[in-house]
């Protein structure tokens, strides 16, 4: 039996309150509501942190794991920031811990672990198994702690200081975003580029009341660590401007062949914190629940080395595009973010649009560059206060000797040291420290010299206190060089919509439609959803220019030529189907070439040839002069060689003929143009070699080689430059002349002077002839305008900015 609790004496009178439990409930709910938001849940927006974050940030500091310096255990750490800073449970601070190590959660990871800190599907090992570290992006956050730059306040049992806020060298809350959840309110921000951002703050640093375009100019939206894709962008302004906005984030994925015969959907990018196993989970439920058709099996093929790979296989017959269109619908493919900008701002929580996160972090960032201008202030005043009482000193050794020697003890001679040389009690007691050894010549000399640099250093910091304009400077070269060392490239792409997406009227087994195969100047791959031909418009796509284009159907096939002499076949449907879009198709929509072809690092893809036997075939010329029409015998492998290059020697151009009465057309470096009709060259087998196209001189070779419809209205467009210069680098003089002032010459002949160098010029860097709706277009797929045609085949060009990379003229 328990034994009784023992009475209270009968002398201590009992003490009763009567309290309103109403009253009570509410103030003991407020109390706990405003630690959950102080201490817990919302970061600071100042250096973006809660105060767990900053606590470990602070203890590894005082710890010393740098870098540069070895890893420890992360129960270690852990316990150093409960025992210390943190009066919360290990599990807590070590979860924390942990996300500022994953870089699929951080834009621009804190910590730097080592073992297993967890994956997208899988948590991490215990803290007694993993190892951590500063990252050092966590040095920019506490650089100039020691300098006074933040006030300090005490610890949980009042037993040490912890900063209040950290330096943060950089905009902490905007690069790695953050989430929590408090009592009534709730924050979910998502991270940015570290350049983007730091170039937005810049900007606002010297523009302080710049309009939120020009901020979203350098920010133009968030930068997730996994990559992906943000579709649509009017949510994310919404965010910027008013705290609150939703966006669409989707995998990034190509449709590629995963066997011989099938064809996949290959996912390399996944939207935010969302992980493979989670989307193969997802695919086989919908599957399993008839949700789903077309999809034959998903593979998870990630690994350490080449990073993310998800394969989905499509059933043969099933339109690839429409099933992923699907899977967009129904599984982790596409994820929606919704952004809710709250952090606590002297001690409140508020919602803020991107000027407002920005505003706190440059008045914060250029407050404590302020302090540390202070600090450092002083440190060398009282440095210069010293140094000339050495000087003093030395000048008068012998005295001060003596006047030490007199008396009784330290506290007498350092009375009399200031009494006869007129010295403060620090320079006295200074001087009393002295090493003998720093009474030689060589001493005086290096004090002199360090009296000046002391002196010119207190003039800079002075004028720095005393000027906001240049203190601002100082802010704003800080933060670049921070963008500078530890900037990325984006790796988030933005995307205005996601275009036409397939209804559920879209057939998921592909019609065999006509369409049309284009090839973009940037090497961007797409086909038309219709048969109607692109030339409507003469070639003139909104994005890019169209080099080749080739008529075929949905389920047909095509042919890419490349530099190297070869000719792939590939499949219509794998292509992506652009849009309806009036009269200009867009290859920004397209794909890569490099997606459906391995290429060889020095080999490129030329043109587009249809693979039909009824026809005259197409054409191709070398560097070396040499022409060759292939016969239509095409094998029916993947892959087949076109013509048997010589040693060194490559294809710079191939042509589609379409009737057979085209003439070619080869332009060399040393500025000579040549064409004849094509029927002077007779078809040859795949294995032979060509026969000569054009006689070449000595240090000559064939830049461009074509075919054009000798009755239409043609440009030969001709760009000279200096062979020493970079290529790419010069866009040269540019000259556009009429093509009939062009005579046609026999085939293996010299052709005539299609260009006259100017001084500084000794070759053509670019040359192309073809009908006159030509575009032209950068590397980038800009456009880059023509000049008008000159009636002189031989005359000089017209300075150009631009460096062509293509022209396209359907």
């Amino acid at each position: 039996m328990a034994p009784r609790t023992p009475a209270p004496p009968r002398d201590v009178p009992e003490r009763i309150e009567d309290i309103d439990v109403t009253d009570e409930m509410r103030n003991a709910f407020l109390e706990y509501s405003y630690s959950v938001i102080h201490a817990r849940a919302l970061p600071d927006a100042r250096d973006g942190l809660k105060p767990v974050h900053r606590r470990i940030l602070y203890a590894m500091h005082e710890m010393g794991l740098r870098p540069d310096k070895g890893h420890v255990k992360s129960s270690r750490v852990v316990g150093e920031v409960m025992g210390k800073y943190h009066p919360h449970g290990d599990s807590a601070i070590y979860d924390a811990l942990v996300r500022m190590a994953q870089p699929f959660a951080m834009r621009l990871p804190l910590v730097d672990g080592h073992g297993n800190f967890g994956s997208l599907d899988d948590g991490p090992a215990a803290s007694r198994y993993t190892e951590a570290r500063m990252a050092p992006a966590a040095l920019l956050m506490v650089t100039g702690l020691e300098e006074d730059t933040v006030p300090f306040v005490p610890n949980y049992d009042d037993q040490l200081l912890q900063p209040e806020v950290l330096p943060a060298a950089y905009p902490n809350l905007l690069v790695n975003g953050t989430t929590g959840i408090a009592v009534g309110m709730a924050t979910q921000m998502p991270p940015h580029n570290l350049g983007e951002v730091i170039g937005a703050a810049r900007h606002l640093l010297t523009h302080p009341d710049c309009s939120l375009d020009e901020l979203m100019r350098f920010v133009p939206g968030p930068d997730l660590p996994g990559g992906g894709r943000i579709v649509g962008l009017e949510g994310i302004r919404d965010a910027y401007l008013t705290g609150k906005g939703t966006f669409r984030t989707r995998a990034t994925t190509s449709i590629e062949k995963v066997t011989a015969r099938r064809q996949g959907i290959v996912v390399t990018e996944l939207p935010y914190l969302v992980g493979p196993e989670r989307v193969a989970e997802k695919i086989r439920d919908a599957v399993q629940s008839k949700k789903l058709q077309g999809i034959r099996a998903v593979t998870d093929l990630s690994d350490r080395t080449n990073g993310l790979r998800l394969v989905i296989e499509i059933k043969t017959g099933f339109n690839p595009e429409a099933v992923l269109q699907h899977l967009y619908r129904l599984t982790p493919l596409e994820e929606s973010f919704s952004i809710n900008n709250v952090a606590l701002v002297d001690g409140e929580p508020r919602t803020m649009g991107l000027k407002e996160l920005l505003t706190v972090y440059v008045d914060f960032r250029v407050d404590v560059v302020r302090r540390r201008t202070a600090y450092r202030l002083g440190k060398k005043q009282e440095r210069l206060h010293l140094v000339e009482g050495l000087l003093i000193a030395i000048l008068d050794i012998d005295e001060v000797i003596q006047v030490i020697r007199t008396s009784d003890d330290a506290t007498t001679a350092r009375s009399r040291l200031m009494s006869v040389f007129d010295l403060s009690e620090a320079q006295a007691t200074y001087i009393l420290d002295l090493q003998l050894r720093r009474l030689t010549k060589f001493s005086r000399l290096e004090l002199e010299k360090e009296q000046e640099e002391l002196r010119a250093a207190i003039e800079e910091l002075e004028a720095i206190l005393a000027d906001d304009k240049l203190l601002i400077r100082v802010v704003s070269d800080e933060l670049a060089q921070v963008a500078k060392a530890h900037g990325t490239p984006r790796r988030t792409v933005l995307l205005e919509s996601a275009g036409t997406p397939a209804s559920a009227a879209t057939p998921l087994e592909v019609p065999d439609d006509p369409c049309w195969v284009l090839l973009s100047s940037t090497g961007m791959l797409a086909r038309t959803s219709d048969g109607t031909p692109p030339a409507a418009d003469g070639g003139r796509a909104k994005h890019d220019a169209i080099i080749a284009a080739i008529e075929t159907t949905a389920r047909g096939e095509y042919g890419i030529v490349t530099s190297a002499g070869r000719v792939a076949r590939l499949p219509a449907l794998d292509l992506p189907t652009l849009p309806p879009s009036g009269s200009a198709p867009n290859l920004s929509g397209g794909s890569p070439v490099a997606l459906y072809l391995d290429l060889a690092p020095d080999e490129i893809a030329l043109t587009l040839i249809s693979l039909q036997s009824d026809g005259p075939g197409f054409a191709l010329g070398t560097a070396s002069g040499v022409v060759k029409r292939v016969t239509t015998d095409y094998p029916k492998a993947d892959r087949f060689e076109a013509i048997g290059l010589k040693d060194g020697d490559r294809v710079v151009g191939a042509a589609m003929l379409r009737t057979g009465s085209e003439h070619l057309v080869f332009a060399t470096s040393d500025a000579q143009l040549l064409h004849f009709p094509a029927d002077l060259v007779r078809p040859q087998g795949r294995a032979a070699g060509g026969m000569a196209g054009i006689r070449l001189p000595d240090g000559a070779r064939v830049i461009f080689f074509g075919a054009v419809d000798p009755d239409a209205d043609n440009i030969v467009v001709t760009a000279s430059g200096s062979s020493s210069a970079l290529p790419g680098t010069d866009g040269g003089a540019l000259k556009v002349a009429p093509f009939d002032q062009f005579p046609a010459k026999g085939r293996a002949t010299g052709g005539v002077r299609s260009h006259r160098f100017l001084k500084g010029e000794d070759t053509l860097v670019f040359a192309w002839a073809g009908p006159a709706s030509a575009r032209a277009s950068a590397s980038n797929g800009a456009p880059l305008p023509l000049p008008e045609p000159t009636g002189k085949r031989d005359g000089s060009g017209v300075p150009t900015t631009g460096v062509i990379a293509g022209i396209g003229a359907l």
